[in-house]
């Protein structure tokens, strides 16, 4: 059976008989729960399997691939490439009921969890111990650690802590054939063989199902300050940037946001914003309480060569909460004011941010499509959104050459098409735009090896016409 043929019979009951008919869906208001992402896209599973352990997950993938049935796993959904949609159709296999926190070892500073945890509810865990695991995506919430995993997830965090490869020592997964495999352990060092840990984070799930992680963790900050800074030009604030990275103490956070952002928050909110300003940051320094709010201000009188036209005092808790009120306004303001927009996460140099900011600024005046852009501005990771409606024809036909566009202005200026979004189906057809030829055949040569039929979250990462399906 082909990828995208419906589910026979005979594999339908022997799925229900391993699962029972209560984990096991077909019934179509059941499978439209799992049809959506945060892309806003719709693909109606043919069934979802929902396991609880890692045996089941053998089962259902050993059972599928006998019977040729594509299999997307799944976490909370909550991506914004289309990687967890079954884009040709088969089984969704959610592993959200497996949620099990198994081990937190203080003294070791890690966790053992199975994939279905809530990153929110880990830190919770956590938090009782003084520790937190990095990793720290906007939709933590409600995110899973094995979607964190599949996707190499991070956050503002990212500039201090770096990404979710960073803080995970070791896997357990299971092969498309229904094999389990383990790679790394419980050591924070260890050379033996190749790292198959880090090649499976950020794969999408396209090589084999995470079913438990070994985390490392992290102390916990004992303290958090936060101030708001905005500047005249895209040019000064990253040059502020590029000098507060260069500071003994490494901020937890940059955040930026464009002109285009602070026109809407004026126009939407009541956050004080200069007139003038034409970006902000929001820095972030966590650590040890003693004199850390001293050295936030000292690090913000490095900066005073680049003319901030404001800045509020370093702060934290609730008014630190306040302040962070400019960032976390923007999406629900897009929202309102745009029937849809493409979120596209970039990233450059952190100098050649100006550069980028001024290139999307032409695009959107050539196109007519209003772009609006804020993001991590300590590692040059920058969220592009395109607000367009979808009802309107004549716009959403250029929208194909925007993307063109800015994906070339990107690379052009030595970016990658993805900081922590990830591929999925949404940049598939770009992946070549940034990986040589080499280097893409030896990527689908791991995929062969991995799942020779081509069964496990296929239509992900790879443009179809260069990925064989069994």
């Amino acid at each position: 059976m082909r990828p995208g043929a419906a589910i026979p019979d005979s594999a339908r009951q022997d799925l229900e008989r391993l699962l029972g008919v209560d984990r096991f869906l077909t019934a179509g208001v059941d499978r439209e729960a799992y049809a959506w992402d945060n892309t806003g896209h719709r693909v109606l599973p043919d069934a979802v399997a929902l396991v609880t352990t890692e045996d089941e997950v053998c089962g259902v993938l050993r059972l599928c691939q006998a019977y040729r049935i594509p299999v997307t796993p799944r976490g909370a959904g909550t991506g914004n490439v289309g990687g967890c949609l079954a884009v040709f159709g088969g089984v969704v296999l959610s592993t959200q009921q497996m949620n099990r926190i198994l081990e937190v070892s203080v003294a070791d500073r890690y966790a053992v969890v199975e994939a279905g945890v809530v990153n929110g509810d880990l830190q919770k865990r956590l938090g009782d111990e003084d520790l937190f695991w990095p990793p720290d995506p906007s939709s933590a919430r409600s995110c899973t650690v094995g979607g964190n995993i599949a996707m190499c997830s991070a956050g503002p965090g990212a500039v201090r802590w770096g990404v979710a490869r960073d803080w995970v020592l070791g896997l357990e997964a299971v092969l498309m054939n229904g094999e389990k495999i383990r790679t790394g352990g419980r050591t924070t060092k260890g050379v033996v063989g190749f790292d198959m840990t880090r090649l499976l984070i950020g794969s999408e799930g396209t090589l084999a199902v995470v079913t438990r992680a070994i985390l490392k963790l992290a102390s916990k900050p004992e303290k958090r300050y936060l101030s708001r800074i905005s500047f005249a030009s895209v040019e000064l604030a990253a040059s502020a940037v590029s000098r507060l990275l260069s500071a003994r103490q490494i901020p937890s956070a940059i955040e930026f946001l464009d002109g285009s952002a602070l026109d809407l928050l004026r126009r939407e909110t009541s956050v004080p914003i200069a007139v003038e300003a034409r970006a902000m940051l929001l820095l972030e320094v966590a650590g040890a309480a003693l004199g850390l709010k001293e050295q936030v201000e000292v690090m913000l009188e490095s900066i005073k060569n680049f003319q901030p036209l404001e800045w509020t005092q370093p702060v934290e808790g609730a008014e630190a909460a306040r302040v962070w009120e400019a960032r976390s306004a923007l999406s629900p303001i897009l929202k309102r004011l745009a029937p849809k927009r493409i979120n596209e996460d970039v990233v450059v140099p952190v100098s050649r941010l100006p550069l980028l900011m001024d290139g999307l600024e032409k695009i959107s005046r050539a196109s007519g499509i209003p772009i609006v852009s804020f993001g991590h501005a300590g590692n040059g990771n920058i969220h592009v959104n395109l607000l367009v409606d979808p009802q309107n024809a004549t716009i959403m036909a250029l929208v194909g050459g925007v993307l063109d566009r800015v994906f070339r202005l990107v690379l052009d200026l030595d970016g990658s098409l993805s900081g922590e979004h990830g591929v999925g189906t949404q940049k598939r057809d770009y992946i070549a735009w940034e990986l040589d030829k080499n280097c893409l055949n030896l990527q689908k040569e791991i995929k062969r090896i991995f799942d020779p039929m081509g069964l496990l979250n296929p239509g992900k990462i790879w443009p179809l016409t260069e990925v064989q399906q069994g």
